[in-house]
């Protein structure tokens, strides 16, 4: 379903890295030293330290402003965990703070799965014909290669001459650029004539038009409950959030390192047993932090049932990250009444078709009515089951499916 490489949640030390740019941006660099724990530049000499930096970072899926997250909770832990959206090095995710455009590039191209290939040297080291390169060079030096596989994969216009990084990313912006990374460009221009019916659609220039179109069609985005769209409307990483993890909906599955399958039992506090769709079995240990989405909301572990369907995502070999995408059936509860054989009822095939039982409660007497299954068993000596005899009734459904003679 998903993709990710994961951090141990409960890393919190380490400088993450964060969506705001400047002093600990949210998105890893891998090429330069990226910044250190002040947010200051530390230069790599051009070496590609991808792994070793990678190694150092933490992705964390636990917020202190958890509670300003609301609506968009679930989103941005699902993104966080794959790696492509974080939050800041004080641990905050700050969820209405507006998004830049060069956060947006990044964050498509980890959402299509090119993070390795935009943090390699041969991207690192290309030379951009924009006419602000050296402002990216000099400012985000890490996010040059994201910008280069952002051109390699039509991410941008043939008319774009600037990057403009600092630039807030806007409704109009996000939405055109998520279409694209979904490889929807052509179906988008052969509907430049639609009519998108908003009030201020005369906002929307001719030729983004149908980029708008599709992104309402897919479901990325929507209007607003006054008939308007805002195109230039910044966006907040929250609603980037919610944008990316629709567009991640639609987008091939990548996700080599998650884990999917069925839950075997219920967990023990600390560990998970998942039965894989080829029914090969994985033992899994918990991280003490892990975050678990369950009937879409945070739960603990105590609240997975087996036979759970989940989407678990490790890192380290310990989880960090289950989300249930089907629960389990809920199996009904089997009863057994015990008490002194009455009688029973047959019916036109002449199988048993209710029994009754006493059972003596608080010193008085009641008689107890069940029906029974078509195909109900007599276990033990069916000559004894007469009245008075004890017997064992198995109840499930409010059906009686054995009848034990004790």
């Amino acid at each position: 379903m998903k993709k990710a490489i994961l951090k141990k949640a409960a890393i919190t030390s380490v400088a993450l890295l964060t969506l705001a740019g400047g002093a600990g941006s949210a998105f890893a660099h891998g090429n330069d030293k990226g910044h250190d724990d002040k947010g200051n530049h530390q230069s790599n000499n051009g070496k590609n330290d991808n792994k070793k930096d990678n190694d150092k970072r933490g992705i964390n899926l636990q917020f202190k402003d958890e509670k300003e997250l609301k609506w968009a909770l679930e989103y941005i832990i699902r993104l966080a965990s794959k790696g492509v959206f974080n939050g800041y090095d004080d641990g905050t995710f700050k969820p209405q703070q507006k998004i830049t455009r060069i956060e947006s590039i990044v964050a498509a191209v980890r959402l299509m799965g090119l993070k390795e290939q935009a943090e390699s040297q041969a991207e690192m080291s290309t030379k951009l014909n924009f006419k602000d390169a050296d402002v990216l060079a000099k400012k985000y030096p890490w996010a040059v290669g994201y910008v280069a596989v952002a051109l390699e994969k039509d991410l941008f216009s043939e008319t774009d001459d600037s990057i403009q990084p600092d630039k807030p990313a806007t409704r109009l912006f996000a939405a055109t650029l998520l279409v694209k990374a979904l490889g929807l460009e052509a179906e988008a221009k052969a509907k430049v004539n639609s009519d998108l019916n908003f009030r201020d659609e005369n906002k929307i220039p001719a030729g983004s038009v149908g980029y708008v179109q599709v992104a309402i069609e897919k479901g990325l985005i929507t209007g607003y409950e006054d008939n308007t769209f805002r195109p230039n409307q910044p966006v907040t990483r929250a609603e980037l959030a919610a944008l990316l993890d629709r567009t991640d909906e639609q987008l091939p599955d990548q996700d080599a390192q998650a884990i999917t399958g069925k839950l075997k039992a219920d967990p023990a506090s600390n560990a998970i047993v998942v039965v894989k769709p080829n029914n090969t079995e994985v033992a899994l240990a918990l991280d003490p932090n892990v975050f678990i989405f369950r009937n879409n909301v945070k739960v603990a572990v105590s609240a997975l049932k087996a036979g759970d369907e989940v989407l678990v995502r490790t890192y380290q070999n310990k989880v960090v990250f289950i989300e249930v995408t089907k629960l389990a059936s809920e199996q009904p509860a089997v009863t057994t009444q015990v008490g002194l054989f009455n009688s029973y009822s047959l019916n036109a095939q002449g199988k048993i078709a209710t029994i009754s039982i006493t059972r003596t409660e608080n010193g008085t007497t009641q008689a107890y009515v069940f029906n029974t299954a078509p195909d109900v068993a007599i276990v033990g000596n069916a000559a004894l089951l007469v009245a008075g005899h004890a017997v064992e009734l198995t109840v499930l459904n409010n059906l009686v499916y054995s009848i034990k003679v004790l």
